[in-house]
């Protein structure tokens, strides 16, 4: 069983326009699916927040909101590229 993720990324989505939009971020190990790249609408502009709302349900810590979240990250509906 994989007790460990790793979360990891950037501050800027486009480092030359100092854009905090669309931001990099790689999510390894905890059980996750993994090996695929994952696009959210870019026009809505998903919070991060909504990934560590989803990290922290995933080990077990219930919580619907962190930070500027409103909800939690659904990969199912993604655009997968």
């Amino acid at each position: 069983m994989n007790n460990t993720a790793v979360l990891f990324g950037s501050n800027q989505g486009n480092a030359n326009a100092h854009d905090p939009r669309n931001l990099p971020i790689f999510l390894v190990g905890g059980n996750y699916q993994h090996g695929r790249y994952i696009a959210h609408n870019q026009a809505q502009n998903t919070p991060l927040s909504n990934l560590v709302v989803s990290m922290l349900n995933n080990i077990g810590v219930e919580t619907d909101a962190f930070a500027t979240s409103n909800g939690q990250l659904n990969l199912s509906d993604a655009d997968r590229i």
